[in-house]
């Protein structure tokens, strides 16, 4: 994607299973579990830059003795400005003789994160504000273990607004602005009413003491909490928690619309976002790596017992898509082999824009992330041309007209041409914040390859997606008009963005997306304005509506033109204002029949289609019209139509 998009936290845990002495012994090191959970949260640092945090449980601490600990950072480079600052800690208590390294209960006792259960959280900030206090994970300190809570997730609840107004309910004063809080809190609840129903009961038959915390912790009936917690959450999220008695879980939204991963041996047991960091870091076959059930659990006990549980009844399948295009990592071998798919997929509309002029062709990519899906694109052209090459020699042959010069000609032209044409030169993301500097600066984040694009040839560019359109226009475009192309061919491996996500990816503002915008001006020119009021008021209608009853109302938007008709006045919105060129542009979309034959079932398009696979979903998509139409900015699920 060659737009930045805030999106989709990264989520790592591990719980050693064995004493810390085993790690000593056996890996020369009792901060084993300390060393995997960076490498853990190093392998998925794509996952989020905005901040990051880690936290510890130390089991079986002794009275008096601190057993929680956490640590946020929302500066740059804060994964390896945190994990810097406590190796030093180490090294220092080690330099002035508090700690012996040798000693696994030792490194126990005096180092924060010398512990068996560890968690760490990469942020990207959708709701809230940046600082470290927005930070995972966040901590519900209590005197009681059995109480004591910290969680962290990659999520975006729709209906935040009334999980509050459950929490007063249960008589909290809940602080607005996180779904985060919102999600502490109310797992909160329901573990203090589990406690303290249990302890009534064990008070009850005369127990008291430390025999009565651990009564209550051999007790704790984690499925229930999470299920009661979790009824009325509308959203997609995968998330993790743990109990200051070690217990600790993994929950996924019913219809998996946030991917969670992990991982078991007789060492350890792992979570993560996606598969291959679970892989690398721990030598594990593709296999071992299983998929967190939608609407389901792993909880890991504090005796080290591991259990899987259903939590929540799973709906409609509906992984997040751009997970697969964009999000995670290309060396997934599930996410590889989709992503080339989605490129070979559009070679049918290559060829077509292309006039099948291969050989007055260049093809390439932008970012980096689009170019598994090049490789397919290629892969996909070159069998498109054995298939006319062979026809044409059963043809020759069957007229004799088969020779050395039909030969050459064949088999010597009109082949695929790939090459490297733009470069990431710099990077431009936290520092510059108006939108009038950044598109003063962006032009220069990538550089091209002079001399290998002749005024003949067309060039055609592989995307991830185009969202805004805005970067397109503003830099690459022009940058790439530098080749003196006569025609430039944009291809998206996804197809038009339409409708706002609200699930995790910040992208819920409707006015920015270049398929909306395009959409409007269509019906701007041919005199059908009045249509978008109409849509305008029957969405207000519809927001009053409970959302299990809503209709999506913006659907109706694009219903009166071809997918065709929106491409080309995209293409014409993303015309590039330079003085140097004059050649034709064409962006191109993958389709969504092509979408859903090249990513496994199950995946969800509603970015693409406006079929939302939870009700708050369709509240969004209408929320959105009415904020673009009233012109109010932010992020549609926190405002207050």
């Amino acid at each position: 994607m060659s737009e930045e998009l805030q999106h989709e936290c990264g989520l790592a845990f591990v719980r050693l299973l064995k004493p810390l002495g085993h790690y000593q012994r056996r890996y020369g090191t009792a901060l084993y579990g300390f060393q995997k959970l960076f490498l853990l949260m190093e392998k998925q640092h794509n996952r989020g830059q905005d901040g990051c945090g880690i936290g510890c449980v130390k089991l079986g601490m002794p009275l008096g003795e601190p057993y929680i600990f956490r640590e946020r950072s929302a500066a740059a480079n804060a994964l390896s400005s945190i994990f810097r600052v406590q190796t030093k800690r180490f090294r220092k208590l080690t330099r002035n003789g508090t700690l012996d390294p040798a000693d696994a209960s030792s490194v126990k006792a005096e180092f924060d994160y010398g512990g068996e259960l560890l968690l760490g959280h990469l942020r990207y900030g959708t709701s809230g504000v940046l600082g470290d206090a927005s930070c995972h994970p966040y901590l519900r300190r209590t005197p009681w273990e059995t109480k004591t809570l910290m969680v962290l997730g990659n999520f975006n609840l729709t209906n935040v607004h009334e999980l509050n107004e459950r929490l007063i309910e249960h008589g909290q004063h809940p602080v607005f602005g996180t779904d985060t809080q919102t999600v502490l809190e109310e797992i909160g609840f329901q573990l203090d009413q589990a406690h303290d129903a249990l302890y009534r009961s064990l008070r009850g038959r005369g127990l008291a003491g430390q025999k009565i915390q651990s009564g209550i912790a051999e007790r704790l009936d984690l499925v229930s909490i999470l299920r009661k917690a979790s009824s009325g959450w509308d959203g997609g999220y995968a998330i993790v928690g743990a109990i200051g008695t070690g217990d600790a879980f993994i929950l996924r939204d019913p219809n998996g619309i946030r991917p969670a991963y992990w991982y078991r041996s007789e060492e350890l047991v792992a979570f993560a976002s996606e598969r291959v960091p679970l892989m690398t870091v721990f030598d594990a076959e593709a296999s071992l790596v299983r998929e967190v059930p939608p609407g389901g659990a792993v909880l890991v006990r504090r005796d080290g017992r591991v259990e899987e549980a259903r939590c929540v009844e799973p709906g409609r399948p509906a992984a997040c898509s751009f997970e697969r295009i964009y999000f995670s990592r290309g060396n997934d071998p599930v996410i590889y082999r989709e992503r080339k798919a989605l490129g070979a997929a559009l070679v049918p509309q290559v060829v077509e824009a292309i006039d099948n002029d291969l050989e007055n062709t260049v093809i390439s990519f932008i970012p980096n992330t689009a170019e598994v899906a090049y490789h397919g694109l290629m892969d996909g052209l070159r069998v498109h041309r054995r298939h006319e090459v062979a026809a044409a020699l059963r043809t020759a042959a069957q007229e004799g007209t088969l020779n050395e010069a039909r030969l050459d000609e064949l088999i010597l032209r009109n082949w695929p041409r790939g090459e490297k044409i733009a470069h990431k030169d710099i990077k431009l993301r936290t520092f510059i914040s108006q939108e009038s500097d950044r598109a003063q600066l962006v032009s220069h984040v990538y550089d091209i390859t002079y001399g290998v694009v002749r005024e003949t040839d067309n060039l055609v560019v592989l995307d991830d997606s185009i969202v805004r359109g805005t970067t397109l226009q503003q830099s690459i475009l022009k940058i790439l008009s530098r080749t003196r192309p006569r025609r430039i061919i944009i291809a998206s491996t996804a197809p038009q963005i339409r409708y706002p996500d609200c699930y995790g990816i910040d992208m819920s503002e409707l006015g920015k997306f270049i398929a909306f915008r395009a959409a409007i001006r269509l019906l701007e020119r041919s005199g059908r304005e009045r249509l978008i009021r109409d849509l305008y008021e029957e969405c207000r209608r519809e927001i009053t509506k409970p959302p299990g009853s809503m209709a999506n109302v913006v659907q109706r938007l694009y219903a009166p033109f071809a997918d065709e008709e929106l491409s080309s006045e995209i293409s014409r919105m993303v015309y590039p204002d330079v003085p140097w060129w004059r050649g034709e542009v064409r962006v191109l979309f993958q389709t969504i029949a092509n979408l859903r034959a090249s990513l496994d079932p199950g995946c969800g398009d509603w970015y693409f289609t406006g079929n939302y696979p939870t009700p708050g979903g369709t509240a969004v998509a209408n929320r959105a019209f009415v904020a673009y139409y009233e012109k109010l900015s932010g992020r549609t699920y926190d405002l207050l139509l």
